[in-house]
């Protein structure tokens, strides 16, 4: 952090939505060691399995943490998790690119369950703040969106206009979520909204296999998917642990506003593979070279990648200006490189990786 001091209100308990997921996870543990007491909700509080990481955080720290049954389609389900908070984290959206049904995966959980937790956060007296976990994707859909934009890289200023449910959904569901919730939160006065966009999240998860995208990412780069060459598809990363420092800094810092950028590094999967390549390279079929741009564009469709996709990513630079986030949020980065190298191995030690 570049100077800029956070205390976590530990006075009221705050709610964090996903609990168990992979960036919620460490934003967990970050209130846990501040002694916060975290209100968990989530589908079945039974499954001892899916939470047993967080009840092991929990009994390392001075913090407490409860668990809630909600469902984040059911409208009212988070009322007795949400009483008394005075922050809300929601984080919980799916976060996966291969879908049947883009409606219904993507877009529902996504703009629905905001509303729902704004609909409980208009409900709560106690409620002064709300975070949530947006992203870049709500910003821009492809790298070409990135240097098209005013300044040839993209601010919090820009919204995402090229996403649709045909074309990359995921990014329309982050799109309209995002403009829900701005909606909701213009419409009372009560409660604060401060939005975190990150880029691609990497780093070592909490817990054993997570279900983000981003392991999927990396496994092709590590079991030899991409052992003849990887595309140099462009796109910003950013630690999970810098993450969920970013989280606490847009709850809890006086000053916060508004939408911020969290990014820290602009690159491809050419670059992560020759990233890792120096530890893992002996042991993994890492990538040492680029697939040409003809090549992926000619095999993208029998690989699931859309040509359009491959016109608007391969050899085209990513660009953003995470400038706000380090003057308003205070952040400082850590390498790309150690990120990679933690999550690889962590991944690793889960089992990611047949031998």
């Amino acid at each position: 952090m570049d100077g800029k001091e956070i205390k976590v209100d530990t006075a009221q308990p705050v709610l964090v939505t996903g609990a168990t997921g992979y960036v919620a996870g460490w934003v967990v543990k970050r209130l846990l060691e501040a002694g916060a007491t975290v209100h968990a909700p989530v589908r079945d509080p039974d499954n001892t399995a899916k939470i047993a990481h967080l009840v092991d955080i929990a009994e390392q720290c001075p913090g407490t943490i409860r668990f809630f049954r909600a469902d984040l389609l059911e409208p009212g389900s988070y009322g007795e998790a949400m009483a008394g908070c005075g922050v809300v984290f929601h984080t919980a959206s799916p976060f996966t690119v291969n879908v049947d049904d883009p409606q219904k995966e993507l877009i529902d959980p996504a703009v629905n369950g905001t509303r729902n937790i704004l609909d409980e956060a208009n409900r709560q007296d106690s409620v002064t703040r709300v975070v949530l976990t947006s992203s870049c994707a709500a910003i821009y859909t492809d790298a070409r969106d990135t240097v098209d934009a005013p300044g040839q890289k993209i601010t919090e200023d820009v919204w995402n206009t090229t996403a649709t449910m045909a074309y990359q959904p995921y990014s329309l569901s982050k799109t309209l979520a995002e403009k829900a919730a701005w909606e909701m939160a213009g419409a009372q006065d009560r409660w604060k909204l401060v939005v975190v966009n990150p880029s691609l999240v990497v780093g070592p998860s909490l817990q054993d296999k997570p279900t983000s995208e981003s392991f999927s990412l990396l496994r092709m780069l590590g079991d030899g998917s991409m052992k003849m060459g990887a595309p140099r598809m462009s796109f910003g990363a950013v630690d999970v642990r810098d993450l969920a420092q970013a989280h606490l800094a847009a709850a809890y810092l006086p000053d916060a506003e508004g939408r911020h950028i969290v990014s820290g590094s602009e690159t491809d999967f050419l670059e992560m593979g020759l990233l890792l390549r120096p530890k893992f390279g002996e042991d993994y079929p890492l990538p040492k070279r680029a697939l040409p741009k003809w090549l992926v564009w000619l095999v993208g469709p029998s690989q699931g990648i859309d040509r359009k996709y491959v016109s608007r990513n391969v050899n085209v630079p990513w660009r953003a200006d995470n400038s706000k986030s380090r003057t308003a949020l205070g952040m400082s980065y850590r390498p790309l490189q150690d990120s990679l190298e933690e999550m690889f191995a962590k991944m690793i030690g889960d089992g990611w990786f047949a031998k």
